[in-house]
């Protein structure tokens, strides 16, 4: 038989959220499972999808149930599928997933309608903890947004190094660009470079499909458009899309995405237990390992880089 290349790896992993379980167990008191396996032939616990509407209320304080609002680059890249159904091991919780982007995440969390944040809209996070309704943001992870465009590239950017002069050659070729349009964090960074190109953009050539990434790469390769997209959607999407990468590693297309927790003074309601459990999992260095390895097998390269205990004002482009 051949040797496995992925056993020490999936070995270390294992070991690794059995030493976490056993963690947060030690701090909160709760008793945990035994811990199968993680590799490709375990079976992950089965996660809960949500749409916003269908929260309606967090889960109560006590609750082995836990609501998390994230951002769809999470969900569509994979990562939830490995860091929930592990949680979920590690700790005895029930996680409900409500993906959308991070605008509608920190409403939901505004609105005590979930229980813990993970989502990448730096100063719209800030107007949440600052309003009382968020405690603990801490730095999670990052990566990069890029612009994505037809191989024919009617506004001719590709290899361009600055979002800012992309986006003024789209808008003066007048060439198709699709936009979230959802009050995510792709969409405030995409509004914030168009605002530094001193630009409003508006006309057909302007589209905004109102929905998540995965979705709004793919009618932006329907219709041979430009796109701003996350750098873990991207690789996660690209090989079904008729786009390529064409603006990267511009210091202003930095991608951070933070945790937070719901303010349970503010809405007593809320599993702040549970919120704590989840942003003590992520940030610590057992899980913040799994975020580096998560993705590097298959595309050859990081989808998220873990920032844990890091300064985020050193952050900067690769």
């Amino acid at each position: 038989m051949g040797t496995d290349p992925g056993a020490p790896r999936r070995a270390w992993l294992a070991v690794g959220i059995v030493m976490l379980a056993a963690l947060v167990a030690a701090c909160s008191g709760t008793p945990v499972s035994p811990v199968p396996t993680v590799g490709p032939t375990a079976t992950p616990a089965a996660t809960s999808a949500a749409t916003p509407d269908a929260t309606g209320a967090p889960s109560p304080a006590g609750s082995r149930d836990l609501i998390l609002a994230t951002t769809t680059s999470t969900q569509d890249s994979g990562l939830l599928d490995v860091l929930v159904p592990a949680f979920e091991t590690a700790t005895g919780y029930k996680v409900k997933t409500v993906a959308v982007g991070s605008g509608a995440a920190l409403k939901l969390g505004t609105e005590g309608n979930a229980d813990v944040l993970m989502v990448h809209s730096p100063a719209a996070e800030k107007t949440l903890v600052e309003g009382g309704f968020g405690v603990n943001r801490q730095l999670l992870m990052h990566n990069m947004f890029l612009v994505v465009g037809p191989p024919a590239d009617p506004a001719g950017i590709n290899g361009m190094t600055s979002a800012k002069d992309a986006f003024t050659k789209i808008n003066d070729t007048k060439s198709t660009f699709v936009s979230r349009g959802d009050g995510s964090g792709t969409e405030t960074k995409e509004k914030a470079i168009w605002k530094a190109a001193g630009i409003t953009p508006e006309g057909d050539w302007y589209i905004q499909s109102g929905q998540g990434m995965g979705p709004t790469l793919q009618i932006a390769s329907e219709k041979k458009g430009y796109t701003l997209t996350d750098k873990a959607t991207w690789l996660a999407t690209k090989a079904n899309l008729d786009l390529q990468a064409m603006v990267e590693k511009d210091p202003v297309l930095l991608n951070i995405y933070h945790v937070i927790q719901v303010n349970p003074d503010k809405w007593p309601k809320v599993n702040a237990a549970g919120a704590a459990a989840f942003s003590q999992f992520v940030l610590s260095p057992e899980v913040q390992q799994i975020i580096g390895d998560f993705g590097v097998d298959k595309y050859g390269e990081q989808l998220f880089v873990p920032d844990a205990g890091k300064d985020e004002s050193t952050l900067t482009a690769p």
